[in-house]
C-alpha cells in the first residue's frame, strides 16, 4: 500500500472493530516471533520480556506423534500427558507387562525405558523467509509451475540450513500462504520413559467425561532425553510452583496446537461442516465399532487395540463436537460478519487505488472447493490410505516411495522425502515396535471392504432400463471399482488381508532395512504381497495427489494467502495465523465456567475424586487404580487437582505447559470443554482449557506412587534420580 495515502476512516473503523474484538476474548495461539505485547500490557499489565519467552519458547518441546510437552529439569526431563506418551506405552508394553493400564515408575536412571521411535523437538530459532519463497514463484505460474517451483525453494532452504546448523529446519507456512517461515529444532531422538500412571487415573471417567468438566484426571507422563548415552543437559527448563492458584490469575501456554481453520471462508467452512466432517465421522464411527468388538474377544485384544481405540473414540467424539460449534447459527453468523467487514475493508482500498484481490481470491476458492469434492473420495481412499488401514501397508508404502523420492533431486522429491527429513522418517520406518498380526488383519479387512464399498458409491453408477427386457444393467464408475477389484485380486477382503498379512516379511526391521538399503532395484524385484500391492496402488494414487496438489491446494494457498496479505493491508500484522502444530503462545485467567447451564467452580480437589469413584460404585470408567484406592488416608483431599482457564488451545496443546507471570510451571494442559471444541473454527469466550494442577502431580508422586526422588526433582532438590 502507498505509504503516502492515509486510509479511508471507514476501513480505520473497521480495523478498530477487529482489534477491539479480539480484545474482548483472550483468543489467539501466537507466534514466538510476534508475541502480543501491547494487547498483554493494556489488559493484563504484563510485560513480556524478550528474555521470557526465549527461555519458555526453549523450555518447551514438541512430541512427533502430534503432542507438546516441556523440560522439567536441568537433566533432560520432559513433562507431557500420559494420553501423548500412551503410544510409547503401548509400544514398551507386552501381555505379560501392560504399561499403559499399569502405569511405570523408573526409581533410577538405569531402569528408565527406550522409547522405540520417539522424537522430541525443541524451537531454537525462527528467520522469516517469505521473500526468498515469494520470489522462487514467477507471477505468471500457471498451479502445477507454482506449486512445483514453491516445494523446490522451500527444499532448498531446508537442506542449506540442515547442512549450516545440525538441527532439524521445515519451512512452515503461515497464515495459508502470507508468509513462509524457516523453524530451527534441536532434536531428541533418544528418549525414555520416567514415569507414568495408571490409564483409569489418567483418564478417570472416559469416554463420559471426555472433553467436559468438571474433571478429575491425573493427565501426565514423564520421559527423559539422552545424548551420547547420558541423560542431556537442558539449561532451559521450567520450575516449578505448586502454590495454589486462585481464580483470575493469569496463565500462560506455550504448546503446538495442531491444525485450525479460523481463516477459511463461508463457502470453506460450509463444505466441512455439510460433506467433510460427516463422512470423518462415519469413518470413524465405522472403526470404533470394529475395535471395540475386536477388544471384547479377549483381554489381550483389549489390550493391543487400547491406544488405539482410544484415539479414535477421542477423534470421534472431538469431531461432534467441533461440527455442533459449525451448526450454532451465531458462529456462523460471526464469520459472515466478519466476511462482509473484510469484503467492505476490500472495497474501501480499491476506491483508494490500492490493488483488491478479494473477489479474484473467492472465486477462486469456490473453484477449488469443486475440484476437492470431485476428487476427494480417490484422495482419501489412495493417497491417504483410507483404503488400506494397515501399519504394514504403511511401512510398504513408505519403502516404495523412499526408493523412489532419493533418485530425484531434492528438490523434485514428495515434501516428507525432502532431505531434511529423512533422519525422522526413517526412525519411524526402521522402528521395532510390536505389529499384531491378527489386529492388523482385522483393519486392513474392513478398509478393503469400504474401498469396495466406497468404489460402487451410487453418485458414480449409470443405472438404466433397457427397453426390451426390463432388466437394469449396472455400469460402475470407471478405474476407481477396476482398482479395488485388482487390489483384492478375487478374493474376499477378509480372505486377502489374511492372506498380505501372512504373506509380508516387513514386521522384520532387518527387511526394511534391506529393502530401503537396496533401493528400487530391491522393491521392484520384491514378492512381498505388501510390497506388490504398495506398487499397484502407488501410481494412481500419485496421480490423484498431484491433481489436489494442483487443483485444490495450491489454488487454496494462493488465494488463502491474497486474503491474508488484504488483512495486512487493514489491520496491519498484529494477529495470529492458523495453527500449524508449530510453538505458539497463548494466554487467559483461570475463570469459572457454565456447563449445561449451571455454574461450574474453576478447579477440582482430590476429594472431587474420591467422590465421583464412590457415585458411580468405582465401576468403569470412574474405576479408581488399587494404589489410589489403598493410599487414600495418605493423600490430602483438598489438593486442587484439575482447573480451567481461557487460554486458546485445540488438539496438539494436549501435554502444554502452564506457566504463571514469573515463567513457573502450575499445571499441563490435557483437554478442553465441549464449548471449546469449535475452536479450531472460531474462538468463543464461553469454552475453556483444562489442565492438571501442579500440586496434584506433586501429591501424587509422593502419596500415591512413592516417587519422592522424582517429586525432588521436579522441585528442584538435590540427587534426584540415580
Amino acid at each position: 500500500m502507498n505509504s503516502s495515502r492515509k486510509l479511508p476512516s471507514f476501513v480505520v473503523a473497521i480495523a478498530v472493530f477487529f482489534s477491539t474484538s479480539i480484545l474482548s476474548a483472550d483468543e489467539g495461539m501466537w507466534l514466538f516471533n510476534a508475541p502480543p505485547k501491547k494487547l498483554l500490557k493494556e489488559k493484563y499489565d504484563f510485560d513480556a520480556a524478550d528474555p521470557w519467552l526465549a527461555h519458555l519458547q526453549q523450555s518447551a518441546v514438541r512430541f512427533n506423534n502430534g503432542g507438546s510437552g516441556s523440560f522439567v529439569s536441568a537433566d533432560g526431563l520432559a513433562m507431557t500427558n500420559h494420553h501423548v506418551g500412551a503410544d510409547a506405552l503401548f509400544k514398551l508394553s507386552t501381555k505379560e507387562r501392560d504399561l499403559l493400564q499399569n502405569g511405570f515408575y523408573a526409581r533410577t536412571k538405569a531402569e528408565e525405558l527406550k522409547c522405540p521411535d520417539s522424537e522430541l523437538n525443541v524451537l531454537v530459532s525462527i528467520e522469516d523467509v517469505t521473500a526468498r519463497v515469494a520470489d522462487a514463484v514467477k507471477p505468471a505460474a500457471n498451479s502445477a509451475e507454482a506449486d512445483k517451483l514453491r516445494r523446490a525453494v522451500m527444499s532448498t532452504i531446508e537442506k542449506e540450513s540442515l547442512d549450516k546448523t545440525g538441527l532439524r529446519s521445515d519451512v512452515i507456512t503461515l497464515y495459508n500462504g502470507g508468509l513462509y517461515h524457516l523453524y530451527r529444532y534441536k532434536k531428541y531422538t533418544d528418549v525414555r520413559l520416567v514415569f507414568a500412571p495408571e490409564q483409569a487415573i489418567a483418564f478417570f471417567g472416559g469416554d463420559p467425561d471426555n472433553f467436559e468438566y468438571p474433571r478429575c484426571d491425573l493427565d501426565v507422563c514423564f520421559f527423559r532425553v539422552y545424548e551420547s548415552g547420558k541423560p542431556a543437559k537442558t539449561p532451559h527448563y521450567l520450575k516449578w510452583n505448586p502454590a495454589s492458584l486462585r481464580e483470575g490469575d493469569l496463565t500462560f501456554i506455550a504448546g503446538n496446537p495442531g491444525h485450525t481453520e479460523r481463516m477459511y471462508t463461508m463457502d470453506h467452512l460450509q463444505v466441512l461442516r455439510d460433506i467433510v466432517m460427516p463422512e470423518a465421522l462415519d469413518v470413524l464411527r465405522r472403526r470404533e465399532v470394529l475395535l471395540t468388538t475386536y477388544s471384547q474377544r479377549s483381554a489381550e485384544n483389549a489390550r493391543r487395540a487400547r491406544d488405539m481405540l482410544f484415539g479414535i473414540q477421542n477423534g470421534r467424539k472431538a469431531k461432534t463436537g467441533g461440527l455442533a460449534g459449525l451448526q450454532d447459527p451465531a458462529v456462523m453468523k460471526r464469520k459472515q460478519a466478519e466476511e462482509a467487514s473484510l469484503r467492505t475493508g476490500a472495497r474501501c482500498l480499491h476506491n483508494s487505488d490500492d490493488f483488491c484481490t478479494y473477489d479474484t481470491a473467492h472465486s477462486a476458492i469456490k473453484k477449488s472447493l469443486l475440484a476437492f469434492l470431485t476428487n476427494r473420495k480417490e484422495y482419501d481412499l489412495l493417497e491417504r490410505g483410507q483404503a488400506f488401514n494397515s501399519e504394514l501397508f504403511g511401512i510398504a508404502r513408505t519403502l516404495v516411495r523412499l526408493a523412489e523420492e532419493t533418485e530425484k533431486p531434492n528438490v523434485e522429491r514428495l515434501r516428507e522425502y525432502r532431505d531434511s527429513n529423512l533422519e525422522s522418517l526413517k526412525q519411524g520406518l526402521f522402528s521395532d515396535a510390536p505389529i499384531y498380526a491378527d489386529l492388523e488383519t482385522v483393519l486392513l479387512a474392513d478398509s478393503l471392504g469400504m474401498f469396495l464399498e466406497k468404489s460402487a458409491d451410487e453418485n458414480e453408477m449409470s443405472l438404466r432400463f433397457t427397453p426390451f427386457t426390463s432388466s437394469m444393467i449396472y455400469i460402475p464408475g470407471a478405474a476407481l471399482r477396476a482398482l479395488a477389484q485388482t487390489a483384492l485380486a478375487n478374493k474376499s477382503p477378509e480372505q486377502r488381508a489374511a492372506e498380505l498379512v501372512a504373506g509380508t516379511k516387513l514386521a522384520d526391521v532387518k527387511e526394511r532395512r534391506r529393502l530401503a538399503e537396496g533401493g528400487m532395484k530391491a522393491i521392484r524385484a520384491s514378492d512381498d504381497p505388501m510390497i506388490r500391492l504398495a506398487l499397484l496402488v502407488d501410481k494412481p494414487a500419485r496421480a490423484v495427489r498431484t491433481k489436489f496438489e494442483q487443483q485444490v491446494a495450491e489454488p487454496q494457498r494462493d488465494a488463502y494467502g491474497k486474503l491474508a496479505n488484504l488483512r495486512f493491508k487493514l489491520f496491519g500484522k498484529d494477529t495470529y495465523p492458523d495453527a500449524t502444530f508449530t510453538l505458539r503462545l497463548s494466554f487467559g485467567p483461570v475463570k469459572s465456567g457454565v456447563e449445561n447451564g449451571k455454574p461450574v467452580a474453576a478447579w477440582t480437589t482430590i476429594s472431587d475424586l474420591y467422590r465421583k469413584a464412590e457415585e458411580h460404585g468405582n465401576a468403569d470408567p470412574y474405576t479408581l487404580p488399587k494404589s489410589w484406592i489403598e493410599r487414600k488416608n495418605r493423600v490430602n483431599m483438598a489438593t486442587p487437582l484439575n482447573f480451567i482457564n481461557t487460554a486458546d488451545i485445540i488438539g496438539g496443546n494436549s501435554g502444554s505447559p502452564v506457566v504463571n507471570r514469573a515463567g513457573e510451571l502450575v499445571g499441563i494442559v490435557f483437554d478442553g470443554d465441549m464449548a471449546s471444541l469449535v475452536w479450531d473454527y472460531a474462538y468463543t469466550d464461553e469454552g475453556r482449557s483444562v489442565a492438571v494442577h501442579g500440586s496434584a502431580i506433586l501429591e501424587a508422586l509422593r502419596k500415591v506412587y512413592d516417587a519422592g526422588l522424582l517429586a525432588d526433582e521436579l522441585e528442584g532438590k538435590p540427587e534426584g534420580l540415580e
